[in-house]
């Protein structure tokens, strides 16, 4: 017991220490497929590529989010696997999720014609090094232009 209060104050410390980390940068998405199509709901899933500019890899084990468009909820996405974050290097976080058709019917015409739309995340990430894990808020937001033509 001593020695993991005593690894996990040295963690702490370290991690103290350092610079403060710099968020990770949005890059694009990839691989985007409509799994199942429904009146009600349906089934999205897609990579996300991102870029960590840090000195330092890390690990990403779990995410829990709300996507919205335009100010409406379109989707609650849940991750919970183990991706590596490699020190300035990219990295790609697999999402599923699935939409409530409803909202995604008010913001279709903006995106099928490839007007911007405010995308917004909202949730948590559990990230960390070794074996020590925390969590950290996610309230991300960008104007993104989607086009199906």
């Amino acid at each position: 017991m001593l020695k993991k209060i005593i690894l996990l104050a040295s963690v702490i410390m370290s991690l103290l220490s350092c610079s403060a980390p710099k968020a990770v940068e949005y890059k694009t998405y990839h691989n985007f497929s409509i799994n199942q199509l429904g009146f009600n709901t349906s089934s999205i899933s897609l990579d996300l590529e991102y870029y960590n500019p840090n000195n330092f890899g890390m690990q990403l084990k779990n995410t829990d989010l709300d996507i919205f468009i335009d100010g409406n909820l379109l989707g609650h996405s849940v991750t919970d696997s183990l991706i590596q974050i490699p020190r300035r290097g990219n990295f790609t976080v697999p999402v599923k999720f699935n939409i409530d058709m409803r909202n995604a019917f008010r913001n279709a015409l903006n995106t099928l014609t490839g007007k911007e739309v405010l995308v917004k995340l909202a949730g948590k990430v559990k990230v960390g090094k070794g074996n020590v894990f925390m969590n950290f808020p996610i309230n991300y937001e960008s104007k993104q232009t989607f086009s199906m033509f």
